[in-house]
């Protein structure tokens, strides 16, 4: 036998071994589980911890295979963070090709106007799994406040309301994050000089619309509910805002008493002049816009009708009649919910 048969047939040998080898790593089979099984990377986990995760969740026997196999696949540094949904875990190469290839699971989450921090820390919590008491003290720590490009006491305000996709297991910091670059993207320049024309700052803007975002129901009166504000601001009257004295309360939201209206506290524009000193929930964009462009009306107070509405009046004795206009109409309604009930007892006694 000739030198260069000898070394083909060493070659061959070689290359033989290496894809039995190959196959035998990559497809070595895994503990059958036909039900899809779900699967949490965490952000910047290295392939060892990965593969760990695996273990001790009983997808894979062994640590040292499944690292091999998803190195002869080139995918060491390919597995991205999230929580993944995996359907055949049958051998490595199956259990890395989904790891590699799927999306994570995905979470539509909407934000309503008008919500406090914790109110939003809680649905987070709910729809993705994020420990409220985290998300909560990042939205209160200074440093991390700062690296988002703000110079504020908290995040009250900042987390603006939208519909958001985030994958399951997304980290605070990264929701957080995602909810006050999309505040940036709302308060742009065009917003920030019409700001300066009215010399508010971007705190003061937020905190009167998360104001008058307490108080509107519907958006046709958003803008006139502004005008009030500024009409008592501009005179040095105090603002007088339900929202928030039952931002101060500890059981509310509820029908606000006289003593509540007393409460000390830098919040309470009934005894303090002025705005607030921050937000008192996270406001939409309508109020946003409706703080910086109230519309052109002369009045002082509004007082609620009942029906989601106001009514508005220029004079304190206008503002009088209808506070006991709203009052009587309340009673009516307690009335008729009386005689209803009444009634129903009698019908079934």
């Amino acid at each position: 036998m000739d030198l260069n048969r000898i070394v083909g047939s060493i070659v061959s040998l070689v290359i033989f071994t290496g894809i039995a080898f190959y196959g035998l790593v990559v497809f070595w089979p895994q503990p059958h589980r036909p039900e899809p099984v779900k699967i949490e990377v965490s952000q910047g986990a290295s392939l060892l911890e990965i593969a760990q995760t695996l273990q001790s969740k009983k997808i894979i026997d062994g640590v040292k295979p499944f690292i091999m196999a998803t190195q002869l696949m080139g995918y060491e540094k390919s597995i991205r963070a999230g929580v993944f949904l995996v359907t055949d875990v049958t051998s490595n190469f199956r259990i890395i090709h989904q790891l590699v290839n799927s999306r994570p699971i995905v979470h539509r989450i909407t934000i309503p106007e008008g919500l406090r921090m914790e109110q939003i820390g809680d649905i987070v919590q709910k729809e993705l799994g994020t420990e409220f008491d985290e998300f909560l003290n990042l939205c209160r720590n200074r440093r991390f406040i700062r690296s988002l490009g703000l110079d504020v006491p908290s995040l009250e305000g900042f987390l603006t309301p939208e519909t958001y996709h985030f994958n399951e297991g997304e980290s605070a910091r990264n929701v957080i994050s995602t909810m006050v670059d999309q505040y940036h993207q709302l308060f742009d320049d065009s917003l920030m000089t019409r700001a300066r024309e009215l010399g508010l700052t971007h705190l003061e803007v937020l905190t009167l619309a998360s104001i008058i975002e307490g108080e509107a129901i519907h958006d046709s009166e958003r803008f006139i509910i502004s005008a009030v504000f500024h009409n008592r601001l501009r005179k040095g009257m105090k603002l007088q805002a339900d929202p928030t004295i039952q931002y101060i309360i500890d059981d509310g939201p509820r029908r606000l008493l006289k003593k509540d209206l007393e409460s000390e506290s830098p919040y309470n524009t009934y005894l303090n002049p002025g705005l607030p000193p921050g937000p008192i929930n996270c406001p939409g964009k309508e109020s946003i816009l409706a703080a910086l462009y109230p519309a052109n009306e002369d009045y002082l107070y509004f007082v609620a009708t009942g029906n989601g509405y106001h009514t508005f009046t220029k004079t304190e004795k206008e503002h009088r009649n209808a506070k006991r206009n709203f009052q009587d109409h309340r009673r009516q309604v307690w009335r008729e919910r009386r005689q209803r009930a009444a009634e129903k007892v009698e019908v079934n006694p």
